[in-house]
């Protein structure tokens, strides 16, 4: 898969020039109308770009006050960045054990998990997969806890008809080349429906400035640049096509794999999923990984190592997510991006059949 310009190619060419004639690069107006955009097509009063997706989820946190002695109840199944954004924010981060369909975080689990110094939870919509929001809401309100979403993976997915992102306090969203809306580098954004989480995020991403050289706390420096705003600009009308194709996509891969026995599908658990990445589960990974290179199909594993095993995060919380770990040792994902020929589904199915 080649990370270029497609169909989208002319309006995003349009874009970079219309910045480079500007001559402003840094926090000016097509951050603010992206920002603006970007917001409106969530359902989301506020957005706050940043440099990347976990700055934006450690800027949320801090923005809600979360920081060193509190404690984040979240996924032992995602990207490390998810737990690494937390001690960003100088929080530690609380695993909590996954749902074994949904492979997202289990409420249960989660409301297990809550301790004396927790403050928030943060759950991530998985491979695009919707978290369960409706049971997670209700352990954040038993407890108290705020709720920051991570949508990295997620771009205007829906939970039950309502758009994620819009459960919690705040949410975060990543714009790496490979996400459902991929800037040309790295660029995030944080939303929220409060005012002055908004306005304090921005104050965050700006290290801490309340006017020019003048730092009222302490701050980073993330900042998604104009550039970049300006292709998220062109390319975020696009996206509903572009879901729109990754879940044909999704639905063929489903209907040629099913009795497939070296494999299971995890099912999907809302019609909201958006299809970041189709994950499949294979207690032979490697043979089947194998056949599938064969035959000329790329796999790749989403996520090979527990985030509590990492020895990056061993320290913060190092109990064992036993379906967490099972997990990380049979999934493996199977290509999936607009533009994916539709015969690749056959093609992989073909090539299991008789493993």
């Amino acid at each position: 898969m080649k990370l270029t310009p497609g169909a989208d190619t002319p309006a995003v060419e349009a874009a970079i020039r219309r910045v480079v004639e500007r001559g402003w690069f840094v926090l000016g107006p097509e951050l603010e109308a992206f920002e603006r955009e970007f917001a409106a097509a969530c359902g989301s009063p506020f957005a706050a770009g940043t440099g990347t997706g976990t700055d934006a989820l450690a800027i949320a946190l801090r923005a809600l006050g979360i920081g060193p002695g509190d404690e984040v109840i979240t996924t032992p199944l995602s990207a490390a960045y998810t737990a690494l954004a937390i001690m960003m924010a100088g929080a530690r981060p609380v695993f909590a054990d996954i749902d074994p369909v949904r492979l997202t975080l289990d409420p249960a689990a989660a409301a297990a998990a809550v301790g004396a110094r927790s403050a928030a939870i943060v759950p991530v919509h998985l491979y695009g997969q919707p978290a369960d929001m409706a049971a997670l809401t209700a352990v954040a309100e038993r407890h108290g806890l705020a709720i920051v979403e991570d949508c990295c993976q997620a771009h205007l997915a829906t939970c039950e008809g309502r758009t994620v992102g819009t459960f919690g306090a705040a949410a975060a969203y990543s714009f790496y080349p490979t996400k459902n809306l991929g800037a040309l580098g790295d660029g995030g954004a944080l939303t929220t429906g409060d005012a002055a989480v908004a306005d304090r995020a921005r104050r965050l991403r700006n290290g801490g400035q309340t006017s020019r050289y003048h730092h009222a706390e302490f701050g980073v420096n993330s900042r998604l640049d104009e550039i970049q705003a300006a292709v998220l600009r062109a390319r975020l009308p696009l996206l509903p096509a572009w879901t729109a194709a990754r879940r044909a996509l999704a639905a063929a891969y489903r209907r040629e794999l099913t009795g497939i026995p070296v494999l299971t599908v995890p099912p999907e658990c809302d019609s909201g999923h958006v299809y970041h990445l189709f994950p499949v589960l294979a207690q032979a990974r490697d043979r089947v990984m194998q056949r599938l290179r064969e035959a000329g199909i790329e796999t790749l594993i989403h996520y090979p190592v527990p985030i509590p095993r990492q020895p990056a995060l061993a320290a913060a919380d190092p109990r064992e997510c036993p379906i967490a770990g099972r997990i990380c040792a049979e999934v493996l994902s199977l290509p999936l991006y607009p533009g994916l020929p539709t015969e690749t589904a056959a093609a992989a199915a073909a090539a299991l059949r008789d493993s």
